[in-house]
C-alpha cells in the first residue's frame, strides 16, 4: 500500500511538471523570435488590412510574445504566397499566410493550374466570413442586375483567374449571361480601385469592407448583388446570388464556389509545424478574435468580424469541399473560366 501510494504521488508530481514544461517550451521558442505574416496581395487591400490587424494584436496572446510583422507577396491571386508556405518557408511556426480561399475550390476544378492540396495545410483560424458584393461605378448607370444584363460589354478587373473577384464576375457571365470582360494582372484590390477611378474598369466584385466608405456615401459605387448570405449594417438591400439560381444544378455549383466566402480570411501555417506550436497559435487566435481592443480596431477600420472560425472548423470545411461530387466539380470549372 505504501509503495503504491508513493508511486501515485510520484506520477502526480511528474504530470504536474510535464504540462508547464510543454507550455514553457513553446514560450521559450517564441521569445525573441520574429513571426512573419505573408499576405498574398499588395498593400492597401482587404487581405492586407486583416493581415496587419492580426499582426498588431496576435503577439499579446502567443506564449513568449514574439515580434510579428507583415510581408506582402502578391502573385497569381495569392498562389505565390501559398507555394512559399508549403515549399520554402520554415516549418517551425514562425510563418503564417493569409490567402484567397477561392483557390481551394479552384484546386478541384482546375488542378492543372492550382496544384496545391489545401487539406494538407494547418489552419490557425479565419477572422471573418467574406461579405462580398459586385458593384459598378456610378457613371456606368448600372443600378441593378437587369441593367447589367442589358449591356453589350462591361469591363472588370482581377488579380488573376482563380481570385474571388474573377470567379464572382465569371459566374455572372457564364451562369446569368452578363457580358463581362475581365482584365487580369492587378497586384491587389487597391490597384483595381485606382483603375476604376481612372475609367479603365467599370466595376468590381469584392469584400464589402474594402469598398471605400466615401464611394458608398457619395453614391460613386453602386452595389447590385451580393455573393454572401450574411448582410451587415449599412449595406443596402441586395439580391442574393443563390436566390437568382434557376436550377438545382446551379445551386450546387454556387454552393461549392461560395464556400470560399464562408472561409473568408484564413490564416494558415505549413503542414509540418509541430503540434504544440500549432495548438498555441490556435489558442492565441481564439483569444485575439474576442479581444475588445482587436474588435474595436476592426470596427473603426470597417473590417467586419462575422462568424470567425477556429482552425479546426476551417479544416473541416475544406474536407467537405474536397468531398464534392466530381460531376459538380467539372461543371464548376466551366462556370468559373
Amino acid at each position: 500500500m505504501r509503495k503504491m501510494l508513493c508511486l501515485s504521488i510520484a506520477l502526480t508530481a511528474t504530470v504536474g511538471v510535464a504540462v508547464p514544461t510543454m507550455a514553457d517550451a513553446v514560450s521559450d521558442f517564441y521569445k525573441g523570435k520574429r513571426v512573419n505574416v505573408i499576405v498574398g496581395f499588395s498593400p492597401g487591400g482587404g487581405y492586407d488590412a486583416y493581415g496587419r490587424l492580426f499582426a498588431r494584436h496576435i503577439p499579446e496572446h502567443i506564449p513568449g510574445k514574439p515580434n510579428v510583422i507583415v510581408q506582402n507577396m502578391p502573385g497569381a491571386s495569392s498562389m505565390k504566397a501559398v507555394k512559399y508556405l508549403t515549399a520554402t518557408a520554415p516549418q517551425d511556426g514562425t510563418v503564417t499566410t493569409i490567402f484567397n480561399p477561392g483557390l481551394i475550390a479552384q484546386s478541384l476544378s482546375t488542378p492543372d493550374k492550382i496544384d496545391i492540396d489545401f487539406s494538407t495545410l494547418r489552419f490557425i483560424g479565419s477572422a471573418t466570413s467574406d461579405v462580398r458584393v459586385c458593384y459598378f461605378w456610378h457613371e456606368t448607370g448600372i443600378k441593378s442586375m437587369e441593367d447589367l444584363l442589358k449591356r453589350d460589354q462591361v469591363v472588370m478587373g482581377a488579380t488573376a483567374i482563380g481570385s474571388n473577384s474573377y470567379i464572382n464576375g465569371a459566374l455572372l457571365r457564364n451562369m446569368f449571361g452578363a457580358k463581362i470582360k475581365h482584365v487580369s494582372g492587378y497586384p491587389g484590390s487597391a490597384e483595381q480601385r485606382i483603375a476604376i477611378e481612372r475609367g479603365e474598369l467599370q466595376g468590381d466584385c469584392g469584400a464589402w469592407g474594402s469598398i471605400p466608405a466615401n464611394w458608398l456615401k457619395d453614391g460613386k459605387a453602386v452595389p447590385i448583388v451580393r455573393f454572401s448570405k450574411a448582410e451587415v449594417d449599412g449595406m443596402p438591400k441586395l439580391p442574393y446570388i443563390m436566390d437568382l439560381a434557376k436550377s438545382k444544378e446551379q445551386r450546387q455549383i454556387l454552393n461549392l464556389v461560395l464556400s470560399s466566402a464562408e472561409i473568408g480570411r484564413p490564416f494558415a501555417v505549413g503542414p509540418k509545424v509541430p503540434d504544440d506550436r500549432l495548438t498555441a497559435l490556435r489558442s492565441a487566435f481564439d483569444k485575439m478574435i474576442k479581444d475588445k481592443d482587436f474588435l474595436a480596431e476592426a470596427d473603426k477600420s470597417r473590417r467586419e468580424i462575422i462568424g470567425p472560425l477556429s482552425g479546426a472548423e476551417v479544416e473541416a470545411m475544406i474536407k467537405e469541399i474536397y468531398a464534392t461530387p466530381k460531376n459538380i466539380v467539372q461543371k464548376v470549372g466551366g462556370m468559373t473560366k
